[in-house]
């Protein structure tokens, strides 16, 4: 209905981007709601009916999200699986998590199974792991994000999950609403330093070609917009839910050369998420991990939607303000404010993100 439909915040006038089909749109700087008007789908008769009738619909080239999407054939549908999974557990130190290297085995599992992922084609990297370049630090991260995108062709699938420590600092080039960027802490972070948001865009999201899907799974605090994509559906208490622009206003461009990126991360941008027994009961995983998995295996994965309703159901089920069973807050900060202990506290709700400006939400859901 709505095309790359530009709309102005009808409270500080600041141009939002309207996904197709969308009806209202949250301003992130304002937090004010607009909503459009919706006009009839028949056509107005002619005001001259002289005037010849505009060429049939067939003869009219489809409008294409992005100027630079390239044109031809669509992309294939049976193309390669690649996926890397990373679990850090931080063993031996204050930062310590119980339940991310089961995680990622989870994760490898699902993927193996369900979605027929070959088992080569998978790089997991945890602090298990014999082979030195399959340790999780910073390099080893990087390397592994480099490989996924290499020579990616379009039909190819590709998924990135990350299960550990994240946090925020502030952000001074102006590409952050809120003034922070989020990161990701490899096991070395103390001594090497954390990965930013902005590299992990530059890395899997910017070389992403035509026909190319990516998803994310982000177990990790402050991780709503970890990939720095353009949209974010806002949900609301009662189930209903509106795309916000998270586009950077200083104009610096955080979209794809033409690929699909969607993200599931386990909170909002200034939440935590938790490491907790309560959910399997058995063995302590991520709260987003697990509630994403059985999301898929109890049939709720038709679409982005009812995946993000599903985990959601369960984490406020299973009391999202207080998991207890030994939570531990996936968050430096939480650990700095908590002591080291980071219990309890705990304000999860998982976030749905995507660089297409479309309705993800309805989509139907594919690995």
């Amino acid at each position: 209905m709505y095309s790359n439909m530009l709309v102005n915040c009808s409270n500080c006038q600041t141009p939002l981007q309207l996904p197709p089909g969308a009806e209202s749109i949250r301003c992130v700087i304002c937090q004010a709601v607009t909503h459009i008007a919706v006009h009839s789908r028949h056509a107005p008769p002619p005001s001259n009916p002289a005037t010849p009738p505009p060429p049939p619909p067939s003869t009219l080239a489809p409008p294409s999200p992005y100027n630079h999407a390239p044109p031809g054939p669509p992309p294939n549908q049976h193309g390669r699986k690649k996926a890397v999974i990373v679990g850090i557990s931080y063993k031996y130190s204050r930062h310590e998590l119980k339940g991310c290297i089961n995680d990622a085995k989870c994760m490898r599992h699902l993927l193996m199974t369900k979605f027929q992922f070959p088992q080569d084609s998978i790089i997991m990297l945890t602090e298990e792991e014999t082979d030195p370049y399959r340790i999780p630090n910073k390099q080893n991260m990087r390397l592994a994000l480099f490989w996924l995108v290499q020579d990616c062709q379009p039909g190819d699938s590709l998924l990135f999950h990350y299960s550990g420590h994240g946090s925020r600092q502030r952000n001074y080039n102006g590409d952050e609403v809120d003034g922070y960027d989020e990161t990701l802490c490899p096991l070395d972070f103390e001594t090497q330093g954390m990965i930013v948001d902005d590299e992990i865009n530059s890395t899997i999201v910017k070389p992403l070609p035509h026909g190319v899907r990516l998803h994310a799974i982000i177990d990790a605090c402050h991780s709503g917009t970890v990939l720095d994509l353009h949209f974010l559906c806002r949900m609301k208490s009662n189930g209903q839910y509106a795309w916000e622009d998270h586009r950077p206003r200083s104009g610096i461009w955080k979209g794809t050369n033409g690929g699909d990126v969607i993200s599931l991360s386990g909170c909002d941008d200034n939440q935590t998420s938790a490491d907790t027994s309560a959910l399997s009961k058995i063995t302590s995983t991520g709260a987003m991990t697990f509630c994403f998995i059985q999301a898929i295996e109890r049939g709720h994965g038709t679409t982005y939607g009812s995946i993000l309703n599903s985990m959601r159901t369960t984490i406020r089920n299973t009391g999202g303000n207080n998991l207890g069973g030994g939570d531990v807050v996936t968050s430096l900060i939480g650990m700095l404010l908590t002591g080291g202990s980071g219990g309890g506290g705990l304000r999860q709700e998982p976030q749905l993100t995507s660089c297409q400006p479309f309705d993800v939400y309805t989509r139907p859901f594919s690995l």
